[in-house]
């Protein structure tokens, strides 16, 4: 039976992760085991990074709504109520972007959220 080599497998596989590693400071960019490595943390970085990303743009979301509730004489958990009360389904992302774009529009959502409370 014929022995069978790697070679063709491995040098794929290790020029796959220094392409990967490209633009790394020193010899992170040039030697496969560093290469190796830094590659899977940064792998894990970016797996964290995807996550926090989520968070920190509903924060932004909520902060954005809060300021403009806040300048329109409610608060944001009164806010929010109130438009869950009154059937308006609408999610933080789009609030916050009629909070930021269009401030007469929001005034409105705001006298329909109290509306709905009292």
């Amino acid at each position: 039976m014929a022995r069978i080599k790697g070679a063709v497998a491995t040098r794929k596989r290790r020029n796959r992760v220094l392409k990967a590693a490209k633009g790394y400071w020193g010899s992170k960019s040039k030697h496969f085991r560093m290469a190796k490595q830094a590659v899977m943390k940064s792998g894990n970085y970016a797996f964290v990074g995807r996550k926090l990303k989520k968070r920190d743009f509903r924060r932004l979301w909520i902060t954005r709504i809060s300021a403009e509730a806040k300048a329109n004489g409610m608060n944001y958990s009164t806010f929010m109520h109130g438009l869950k009360v009154a059937g308006i389904d609408l999610n933080r992302k789009m609030l916050s972007e009629i909070a930021v774009s269009d401030p007469e529009a929001f005034a409105k959502l705001v006298e329909k959220s109290k509306a709905a409370l009292a």
